[in-house]
Order: structure tokens, then sequence, then C-alpha cells
């Protein structure tokens, strides 16, 4: 019996296949049309995720036209923060930090031409990433999901708030309730994801498929990181004929760590001294008060350095004037987002009293930068083990001590007192001294520095509990990385507990101030 039509003129071809580079331009224009008002796609960007890892970028086609496609990477998540964004997870959209060794895929983009939706094709492609999950023997597929209905609803529900409602089936979002359709499960919330996904008020929800014939064929056990790394200014008193040669002075050492891509950079106990060298002020109690003319230009000099080279700036100390009349020594935090922090040193050294009439300040304060909680004390400060206990017990996990001292007995009581402070709290020390003279400067004509970062002692942490010293007596920067990650996990199953195994029956601190 003939055939009355013919059915391959009805039939359409729908496949899910590996992206090629001839797909690009049609990605580039699909994502425009699903994403408007976000930054689509470079072609760089697509090139390289071919380029890297070709097996995690697949389309859907349909009757050879492109018309969805996906993109993901492999991770050991473990590696990454909590609180990771977008670009932090690709390396800026580029995947370069693929780790073709590593346990997870991470999906960081699906989309589906608007004219074809309903169709099932991002599910198809959903089906497709957790089918290549198993052939890699992969643990989990992870992504962070936009939630771009949650702009109607911002107003009345917190993000969270609005993830239940969804979950619940109280609210529809086009991508949370797709994604927990399809078998993920919610992790957390991260703010700041992508900063141009505004109908998600820059949310994402973090989700997670897990592979149930996922096999372990490794023994290898991946921890987290926290890495912070410092510089450690050594800085050189040498006469000089202005506060611009100073700045000069300065800027160099920000610049050096900055290229280091440093967290933070940490100058000396009043190295800004170095003015008196052309005030020609002989008497010390006169000098100290023309050297407080330039706080100004102190503070100005250190927040434009911080913001400009995007670097934490513990600014040695100064000596300040303030409206009581009373001089005090100063260390400044200039953080890179600009804002501006201070510690007073608590003890007051004989000569400063002597020399200079230095007045002390009276708290122990802890500040919150990007990279954890710090203290500051300053010289002889770090030689009272009270304060770094304080300190600790309020989150300090770094305390940076700028000293200035003139013979190597005095920079022995800084650094055996540093060393013991990292020991008892289980802590980072860091101290940064000056070297070099200034002949013609009533006690400051010489100094001696050995600057040094050092940690507690135990089997994860530095050999000797020494990250690094400097040379003594030589004008250079030390470089370290300091693990809080790691400083985390000691305090809690270290060989020595100190912090929990303190006697709170026996003995405790009391902190007036509080």
């Amino acid at each position: 019996m003939p055939e009355q039509f013919d059915l391959s003129d009805f039939e359409k071809s729908m496949v899910i296949r590996e992206m090629t580079y001839s797909d690009i331009n049609a990605i580039l224009e699909m994502q425009r049309l699903c994403f408007p008002g976000m930054d689509p796609w470079k072609e760089e960007q697509l090139r390289s995720h071919l380029g890297i890892f070709p097996q995690g970028q697949l389309v859907a086609e349909l009757d050879g036209k492109v018309i969805g496609s996906c993109s993901s990477l492999l991770i050991n998540f473990d590696e990454y923060d909590d609180r990771h964004t977008w670009d932090d997870v690709t390396d800026g959209g580029y995947i370069t930090n693929h780790n073709p060794d590593g346990y997870n895929m991470y999906g960081i983009e699906v989309m589906v031409h608007p004219d074809f939706r309903r169709m099932q094709v991002g599910q198809r492609l959903y089906e497709a990433r957790k089918e290549l999950a198993r052939e890699l023997n992969l643990k989990s597929i992870i992504l962070g999901g936009r939630i771009p209905n949650y702009h109607k609803h911002a107003d009345e529900m917190s993000p969270r708030e609005y993830v239940d409602a969804v979950s619940r089936h109280k609210i529809y979002d086009p991508v949370l309730t797709f994604q927990l359709m399809n078998g993920f499960q919610l992790m957390r919330i991260n703010p700041n994801y992508l900063q141009d996904d505004l109908a998600s008020g820059k949310y994402a929800t973090l989700m997670e498929w897990n592979n149930v014939d996922y096999k372990p064929i490794s023994k290898r056990h991946f921890k987290t990181s926290l890495p912070v790394r410092i510089c450690v200014v050594q800085y050189l008193m040498r006469a000089i004929e202005s506060f611009d040669d100073l700045a000069n002075q300065v800027e160099y050492f920000v610049d050096v760590a900055s290229d280091a891509h440093s967290d933070f950079v940490v100058f000396p106990e009043i190295f800004t001294t170095q003015l008196m060298s052309f005030l020609n002020e002989p008497s010390p109690s006169q000098a100290v008060r023309k050297l407080t003319e330039y706080t100004p230009q102190y503070i100005e000099l250190f927040t434009d350095l911080a913001v400009r080279y995007n670097i934490n700036i513990i600014g040695g100390s100064h000596f300040v004037k303030e409206e009581n009349d009373e001089i005090y020594n100063i260390a400044y935090l200039f953080r890179r987002d600009g804002s501006i922090d201070k510690q007073y040193k608590i003890h007051i050294t004989p000569n400063e009293r002597k020399w200079w009439g230095i007045s002390a300040g009276d708290s122990v304060r802890v500040f919150d930068t990007d990279c954890g909680k710090i203290a500051i004390q300053i010289c002889y400060d770090i030689e009272f083990p009270e304060l770094a206990r304080i300190a600790t017990d309020m989150g300090a996990n770094i305390i940076f001590s700028p000293f200035c001292t003139e013979d190597r007995q005095g920079y022995l009581r800084v650094r055996y007192c540093a060393q013991a402070r990292a020991v008892e709290n289980q802590i980072y020390t860091v101290i940064s001294g000056t070297v070099g003279n200034l002949p013609q400067t009533e006690n400051m004509d010489i100094q001696y520095a050995q600057s040094g970062i050092f940690a507690p002692s135990d089997f994860e942490f530095a050999r000797d509990g020494i990250v690094g010293e400097t040379n003594a007596n030589l004008e250079m920067v030390l470089i370290g990385d300091v693990d809080l990650e790691i400083l985390r996990r000691q305090r809690q199953n270290g060989t020595v507990k100190q912090l929990k195994d303190r006697r709170h029956d026996v003995y405790s601190i009391n902190y007036k101030k509080d």
C-alpha cells in the first residue's frame, strides 16, 4: 500500500553534542537574547573553554540550529572559599583554573534560546552533564544558580526567605525551580556572585547534584586553605631633605609589595622620625612636636597608596598630637578600601617619656580586614603577654608589631616575645624594624633590627616557627605567606592546644576596658 506522506518531511533532529569553534557566533548572539543587560561572553573566553576542557562545553542543536548551550570546568571545590564569586571560580570567565584531576564539575552557564523554551532543552543539557560526570567518575556537579525573579520580591523578603518559598513551590523561579526539579540540592546562598545580575540582586544559590555512582580511586584528601601574604619592610633610616623624600621611599616599598600580590605591607615603628633629619631642631621635645605637624600629610600619603596599590598597609607608627595637647605613638591601619583605623601604644618606654614626653593609650583594639581579624601591638607592647591574649580572645589571628630598637638586646626582647606570643596564643606575629642611623637626631642616632614573621610551633607550620626573617641591619623586604585555615585547624586539633587547655577555673585576665 503506497504511503500517503513522506514522514521524513515531518521529522526533527534534536541532538546534544560538544561545542565547536564554529558555534561561537551563534552562542554569543543567543546569550544577548537570553541575558539582556548582562555582559555576554567574549569570543576569546569561549575559545579558551574549548581549548582547555572541550568535553565540558555542550550545545543543543535542532535541525542544524544551536538553540541551547552549557559550559563547565573541573575543580576541587574544597579549595575555594565558601563565599566565592563567579569570577573566582571561572578565573574571570576563562577557566584557566580548570583542574583535569578535579573531583567536582562546576557549571558556569546554561542557556536556552527564548524561541525554543518549554521543549526540555535545559533538561537535556543537564542530563548530558550528569552523564559526563558519571563517565569521568566525578563526585558531584556544583553550580551557582541565578534567582532571576527575586527582584520582584526583594522589597518584602530576604534572599533566604525567597529561596525557601521557591523550594516549597509557593513562588516560581525559572532557574531555581528548574534546578530543584532536576535533583540539585541547595548548599548555601552567595552574595555578590555576579555583579551584573541585578535581577537576582547579585545573589546566587549554590546547588549540588551528587553522583551516586562515584567510586573513590585515590587516597588524596584535600583541605581548604586561607593564605594571607605579608610584606615586611625593614626600613633604612637616613637623612632626607623633605617629606617628598620620605614619600618616595615609602611608595617604592608599597609598589614592591603590591607587585608580589601581598595582602599587607608593614612599616616599622616611628620611622617617620626620619623627618627630624631636616627639621633643624636640637631639642628632642620640640623636634617631636614639629614632627606631629606632618600628620595630615602622613595620613593622606598612606591612604592614597593603600587604595591605589590595592593593599592593606600597617603604616608603622607616627607621633600624633591630639586635642588635649598630649602626644601619642599611634599605629594606623590603612585598608585598601580607603578606610582607616588606629592603635595607640599602651606601654611607653622610659626613653619615650624622657626624651619626647609621649603619653600612653589605654585600649586593645582588634580590626576587621578582608583577610580576617588582626591586631597591632607597637614594640614594647608585644612584651606584655596579657595584651596578646586579650587580642586573641577578641578574634585576632595576626598581631603586627612595628618596632624601633637601638641595640641587639632591645631587638631580642621584641623578637623573643613575639615568638612567645605566637606559641602561647596559636597566632601569627609579625615584627618590622628600622635600621641605619640619623647622626644629627637625638635619641634616633642608631638602629638595630632583624624583622620576621613567626608562627606557632607545630607540624603544619614552618620549621622552628619562623615563616621568614630578614638579614640583620640591611634595608630589605621579607615576603611570606601565612595560612589562617591551618591556624584554625591547629587550634582544634594541634599537638598542644594552648587556647582550649587554659585553666579558666584557676586564672583569668581581667580587661578593664570591657
